[in-house]
């Protein structure tokens, strides 16, 4: 139980941290830019969900093999992942750095940003694609290190990171005047941060990564990839939901709505940055269970898991019920009693679905770090990509602007239904 408090506790810290920066920013840019510039962020931000979701992707399915070799006293092997890792991460960079460069007011069309908004949301989206290769960087090595037994220096990258950030977002769109590009800007500067941070993992001579050299083995590739999906999945489904409902609500409401629920969709991210900091914390003990055949240790750490999840989802929900209004007031600037409106009514319906969340995202991990990727591969694409789209035109279709709020809670809450019947099926976790 210590050993999970540790884990989790500084895994969730460092999660909230990472995320406060996505916080930072829609305040600070509601205070300088008001509804517009919330509506630009919003739209941009399910392209950093993708860049962060590939990080993730490429951390998570690598550091948990990583952590099953150690467990089995296999250094040598365990650097042969890390290598594993790095270079498709290299390639992604790449890709990202490109698109970033030459594709940036393409992708700003796609995403639906009208003439109002469209300068702004381009600036964004160029800036963090150009920014992306500090970002992947970030977030495996932030993996890695968690899983070489220091949990705590990865808390404190993450968290120093997000203070960098905030700081630098008040004085470059404040006192320096730079918009939106200098919020983005900080944001850009955070992982860089972080990494320093990290680079005392290696200086201090505590580590055991160690790159192995030699081509990365596309078998091994491919694992990591199976592996992490269910993480990809997590953070890329968000950005899904982002702009399925921008274009919803540009429809229904215009830019208004789309600000208003740029202040859901953010405090939402917040959320599932604390389930997935829970989840994260929880890995590398599950995986070293698994790698010494410990089949009870590791349910022990899911029933651990699971008791804190929920505990978290129940104060999320009733601090957003009865702090809805100011939670919105604080992203309203300019006193916009429409936003305020729309913002109050989808905040009490829309993070009714923070339990089966946080339950879905646990789960998924646990099937993680087992080696279990078809399971954890269900949950996550049914949750992110097969269920949430359908449903959320046909509840708006029935329901209007309710519709849009409910879509995300009737989709968590049938896909936590499957997460427990896999669960009880799988009796044990290899």
């Amino acid at each position: 139980m210590r050993e999970f408090a540790r884990y989790c506790t500084q895994s969730v810290l460092g999660m909230l941290g990472l995320s406060c920066y996505i916080l930072a920013d829609t305040y600070f840019i509601a205070k300088g830019l008001g509804a517009q510039g919330l509506a630009a962020l919003n739209l941009a931000i399910p392209v950093y969900s993708l860049i962060h979701g590939c990080g993730l992707m490429l951390g998570m399915g690598g550091g948990t093999k990583y952590a099953i070799k150690k467990a089995q006293g296999d250094e040598q092997g365990g650097g042969r992942w890390f290598t594993d890792t790095l270079c498709p991460a290299a390639a992604l960079a790449v890709l990202f750095l490109l698109a970033g460069l030459f594709c940036s007011q393409g992708i700003t069309a796609l995403l639906g940003a009208d003439t109002e908004v469209f300068s702004m949301t381009e600036t964004y989206l160029r800036v963090i694609l150009l920014f992306a290769p500090a970002f992947l960087c970030n977030d495996i090595l932030i993996c890695f290190v968690r899983n070489d037994g220091a949990p705590r220096l990865s808390m404190l990258a993450m968290l120093g990171g997000s203070f960098c950030n905030i700081l630098l977002d008040y004085v470059f769109i404040f006192p320096l005047g730079m918009g939106l590009f200098g919020a983005v800007l900080a944001t850009g500067l955070a992982p860089v941060v972080s990494m320093l941070i990290l680079s005392l993992h290696w200086l201090r001579g505590r580590s055991g990564l160690r790159p192995a050299k030699g081509p990365p083995r596309l078998s091994a590739v491919r694992a990591i990839f199976s592996l992490g999906l269910p993480s990809l999945v997590t953070e890329v489904s968000s950005g899904i939901v982002i702009i399925a409902f921008n274009f919803i609500l540009l429809e229904l409401l215009g830019n208004v709505g789309v600000a208003a629920y740029g202040v859901i969709a953010n405090l939402s991210l917040v959320v599932v940055a604390i389930f997935t900091g829970l989840a994260q914390g929880m890995q590398p003990l599950v995986s070293r269970a698994f790698g010494r055949g410990e089949e009870a240790a590791a349910r022990r750490v899911l029933r651990y898991a699971l008791s804190a999840m929920l505990a978290i989802a129940l104060a999320v929900y009733l601090s957003v019920f009865l702090f809805a209004g100011p939670i919105a007031g604080t992203f309203n600037s300019q006193g916009d009693p429409t936003l305020q409106r729309i913002a109050v009514y989808g905040l009490r319906i829309y993070f009714l679905a923070a339990p089966f969340v946080g339950f879905n995202i646990v789960v998924s991990m646990y099937f993680t770090s087992v080696g279990r990727a078809l399971p954890a591969h269900l949950v996550s694409v049914l949750r992110g990509l097969v269920l949430i789209l359908p449903l959320a035109f046909l509840l708006t279709a029935l329901m209007g602007v309710s519709g849009v709020w409910l879509a995300l809670p009737a989709t968590e809450g049938a896909v936590s239904i499957l997460s427990l019947a896999l669960l009880i099926k799988i009796r044990k976790p290899y």
